[in-house]
């Protein structure tokens, strides 16, 4: 199988860093949609029945709009930096049940010159998942520390202090604390831009799998925040 990107991919993305204008972006679009768009658009038509075997109801759309492939614009509405495009290209796979756009559980992939990887997880869950998933680490100790042998590292923020109505003192009080719940798996260029780049992404999926099962499992109860 040939490769879906290639090296020009990385390098697009470098020059729109230093040219990050619509004036750039207009006259080198062909280059995007030929180098970055196309590719990873084929990339998410391959991925789809390998991906929907390691967790059904998730979005897997190849769909120019609105599917899984991020849009490059930046909305800059509420930001104080108003460069117009992202410098990266995502792909952002949820799980549909909860509905939650990019805070539900879902896999992803961000492609960045020196800063590829695959993600899993949950990102800026809102308060009821957060407590959700809180009260399943409770319930469910020992399958939690399952996963966290399988030496998956969990990323993002936490809070200064125990989240109300959690014990301080409890063992996992740094996973209670805990405000996002994701995990990621780094890629060089290299791999990216190699013929298997597909087989590697899916074995990251597998690896990250535990993770979302627990979370989906801990978002679809119907336990109420207090």
């Amino acid at each position: 199988m040939a490769a879906y990107f290639d090296k020009e991919l990385f390098t697009f993305l470098k020059q729109l860093k230093k040219n990050n204008n619509r004036e750039w972006f207009l006259r080198h679009k062909t280059l995007y949609e030929d180098k970055v768009k196309e590719p990873l658009l084929d990339f998410i038509s391959d991925l789809r029945p390998h991906l929907l075997k390691i967790c059904a109801n998730l979005k897997v759309s190849a769909k120019s709009n609105g599917g899984s492939l991020l849009r490059i614009y930046r909305d800059t509405r509420f930001a104080k930096d108003k460069i117009p495009y992202k410098t990266n290209a995502g792909l952002h796979f949820p799980y549909i049940p909860v509905n939650q756009g990019i805070h539900a559980p879902g896999f992803y992939l961000h492609l960045e010159p020196n800063s590829s990887f695959a993600a899993a997880g949950s990102w800026h869950p809102d308060p009821t998942s957060l407590f959700k998933i809180r009260t399943l680490i409770l319930e469910k100790p020992k399958k939690w520390e399952k996963i966290l042998k399988k030496k998956i590292p969990l990323e993002g923020g936490s809070l200064a202090r125990a989240p109300r109505g959690f014990d301080p003192h409890h063992p996992l009080i740094d996973d209670l604390k805990r405000k996002d719940f994701i995990t990621s798996i780094s890629f060089t260029e290299t791999q990216v831009c190699s013929s298997t780049f597909l087989q590697q992404y899916i074995k990251a999926c597998k690896q990250m799998e535990p993770l979302m099962d627990f979370l989906i499992e801990a978002i679809t109860t119907s336990k109420k925040l207090f």
